[in-house]
């Protein structure tokens, strides 16, 4: 029950990623919480419930600020996968003590 009310506030605040797409050049994500990882080639993040994979060359990410995240560089593969519950009190927790 608590669950399906805490997905709704998400859905209703706009928690989700969103995510605007210039060519394979340009990618910006709306609502991304923190960067797990982050390389050239290779690029993870936070948002919502999301884990995104980002595969590239020269990835580069710059403006990070509350309302989201831009990276720039030669985008070849984009990839979402779920976090599970555990990941999710993990990550409040970490953005809590950071």
């Amino acid at each position: 029950m608590f669950r399906k009310i805490a997905d709704k506030t998400l859905e209703t605040f706009y928690l989700t990623p969103l995510i605007h797409m210039n060519g394979n050049k340009e990618l910006l994500i709306e609502n991304c919480k923190r960067i797990e990882e982050y390389s050239e080639v290779f690029m993870r993040v936070i948002s919502g419930r999301l884990y995104i994979n980002i595969w590239g060359n020269g990835l580069r990410a710059y403006d990070f600020n509350k309302n989201g995240l831009m990276i720039s560089g030669k985008i070849s593969q984009i990839e979402f996968t779920e976090r599970n519950s555990e990941d999710n009190e993990k990550s409040v927790k970490g953005l809590c003590e950071d």
